[in-house]
Parts: structure tokens; sequence; C-alpha cells
């Protein structure tokens, strides 16, 4: 049995671990669900799965919470600060980092520091803070499992390999619900538009992220980090059908991709159960039913967040942190109509070189990196 802490159940990635679960009771328990504010679905999931504790983050639904689970063995607990604390229950064997955005990091170094194996589905924890969580993960000897798919596959790929060279990584895009609209086109896209991803079922930010494609550039610097090689090794491949998750290319030619269909449950539970497979309900993939699968370069003109991912690796330092920063607070303006769908780039572009610049940050640095960027970016927002 496997006692899993799932930071974020209510979520998209979380409600389908907790399905995974649901499925492999004997395999599986949810020791930890923690949600930001939506005390609801907490209070539902907690009934079902008897967690050792739940935490809410928003500390306005504590007294809701625990007059809802008072008949229950569970203790409640409210707060970011509870969130770094159950983490490090010795009941606790695995983390499942889902908390979107940069909120995550702090929770996410909690565990590692406790020692806990990570079900990383935070990518913004290594975009932003990639050279320390790889340090900290050395130092308390943590193992790190992706549950992004492209990062599950590439993972997959690599397995059995040893220290065979990579050549290339191929991490592939869906390209988004925009993927043949022209820079005309774009400017006039809706928030109702880009919310309407055409593969994935993904929470309101990654779905814009993943239509502007910063998310992919996000994916790349994460790619970075967990397997060491240099960003120009790393390829991006629109792939609309996202049947190929991701693939490596080794030096003798080589190309492996692992493939399936769109499912998120496929690498959340791969993570839980590695290195074991185990049964998964749910439609399988049928290569008769697939008759073409599509390739193509992505354009940097038309999806600039990824021409500015690359470009904040590249620089290093603290810059991986602005950008997020930035793109967090433009994604949110651009779901609220405040900017247009172009605008995230251009003002995340702005930002990024007007914000201060730090090559080696502490931890420290980052979070105070973080904060100015969001005020930066707010104030530049708010003419619009």
């Amino acid at each position: 049995m496997k006692h899993i802490a799932i930071l974020g159940s209510t979520g998209s990635i979380g409600t389908q671990a907790l399905d995974v679960v649901r499925q492999h009771p004997d395999q599986f328990e949810a020791t930890v669900l923690t949600a930001g504010s939506n005390a609801d679905l907490l209070i539902k999931q907690a009934i079902e799965f008897v967690p050792n504790a739940v935490v809410i983050a928003n500390e306005a639904y504590y007294e809701t919470v625990c007059e809802a689970l008072a008949h229950l063995p569970i203790k409640v607990y409210a707060g970011d600060d509870a969130i770094c604390q159950v983490v490090q229950m010795d009941s606790v064997d695995l983390v499942l980092t889902a908390i979107v955005g940069f909120a995550g990091l702090r929770s996410t170094v909690a565990a590692i520091q406790a020692g806990k194996t990570l079900a990383l589905a935070n990518k913004e924890t290594l975009v932003v803070a990639g050279s320390i969580i790889r340090q900290l993960c050395q130092q308390h000897k943590v193992s790190v499992l992706p549950v992004d798919s492209e990062h599950s596959a590439i993972f997959q790929c690599l397995n059995g390999e040893g220290d065979n060279a990579i050549s290339r990584i191929l991490l592939t895009a869906s390209g988004g619900p925009f993927n043949r609209y022209t820079l005309e086109q774009l400017e006039r896209v809706t928030p109702q538009e880009a919310l309407r991803h055409p593969n994935w079922n993904m929470g309101a930010k990654i779905t814009i992220d993943s239509a502007t494609l910063m998310n992919k550039g996000f994916e790349m610097i994460e790619a970075y980090w967990l397997y060491q090689v240099q960003p120009e090794q790393i390829q991006v491949v629109v792939h609309p059908e996202s049947i190929v998750h991701s693939a490596v290319e080794f030096i003798d030619g080589t190309v492996m991709a692992q493939m399936g269909l769109p499912d998120m449950r496929l690498p959340i539970q791969y993570a839980f159960s590695y290195p074991r497979r185990l049964s998964l309900s749910g439609p399988k993939l049928h290569l008769f039913d697939l008759h073409t699968l599509h390739f193509e370069r992505p354009d940097m003109q038309r999806f600039p967040c990824l021409q500015l991912a690359y470009d904040a690796i590249a620089k290093g330092g603290n810059m991986p942190c602005i950008l997020n920063a930035a793109g967090e607070v433009c994604n949110q303006a651009f779901r609220q109509g405040l900017i247009g769908f172009m605008d995230i780039a251009r003002i995340t572009a702005q930002i990024m070189q007007q914000a201060s610049y730090i090559p080696s940050p502490t931890l420290d640095d980052l979070f105070a990196t973080d904060a100015e960027t969001r005020q930066l970016t707010g104030l530049r927002i708010a003419p619009f």
C-alpha cells in the first residue's frame, strides 16, 4: 500500500489522481488531501476517501470544512503553512504536487526536505527553481517521477537505456486551438475560445498556457532540468493528434516514442505505481483507428511565448522566474478580459527586460523576484 499526499486534490490533476486511487484501493491510499478554496469538493473527497488529514489553503473556509468532517477521524488544517507541514507526516510515502503555478513551490520544497518521493505535476517548480530543486533532491536523496504526459513519456523512453547518450528530446505539443490561425486572427482571440482545448481537459491557467505555447516553453525548461540536456537538444514538435506524447532520439539515430490516448490518468498512475504497470479502465489506443499523424515545426512568430522560454533559460539565473510570474499575471488578466491574447507575450517580454536580474538566486531571491515581477506586470497591465 502506497500512502499518497495529493496537493491540489480538487483541480484537474488531483481529481484524476483520485480516480486512479479509486480504481486501485488495494495499491494506493489518499492519506492527505489539500485544496485552495474549493471547500465543497474537498469535503466530498474527504468523505469518500477518509484521509488522515485535509488542508484548505483559504482559511475563510476552515470552519465549514471542520463542521462537515466532524463525524470522521480526519484532522483539518488551514493555510499554506499547513500544507508544508502535512507533506512531512510520517504516514506519507509519495507527494503528488498538483498545486497550480508558483504557489506550489514552497510545499514542494518542504516535501523534498522531508525525503518524500515526488510525483511532479507542478512544472513551475522546476521552471522557477530548477537548480535549487535539483540540489535539494540530491541532498535529500529524493526521487522525482514526472507526471506531465510529455515528461512521463520521455521518462518511459529512457527506462533501461542506462548511460546511452541522447541526441535530442522531441517534445510534442498539440498546438492548441489556434494552430492554424493567422497573426491577425490571434489578435482577436477571446478567452472563451482559448479555453476550448481540442484534446485535453485541463484547468483554466494551463489551458491558456497551452494555447499560447507558454506551457510548452515551461516544459522545455522542465526537460532541461529533469534530463540534463541542453536547450538546443530539446526540439518542440507540434503534433495536433496528441497521440505521441514525446520521443527521444539517441546518438545512433534510433527514436523511441511513447504513445497513448490523451488521458492524464496514464502518467499519473505510472508515477504512482513505478516501476510496475497496473490496469486502467477507459478507452485504449487502436493503431488502425489513427489513419494519419501529423508533425510540424512550431511558428515562433505566431507563438512568441515559446521563444521567450528559450530566451529565459539561455539567460539563466532568475529569468525563468520572471518569465513565470509575468506569464501567470498576464494569463489571468487575459482570462479576465483585461488584455488581448497576443498581449500576453508582449507584456511578458517587456517585464523580462525590466525586472531585476539575479545571476545566481537563492530561494529567498526567487520569492522576492516573484513578488517584484507580479507588481511590475500589474502596473503594466493597468493602463489597458
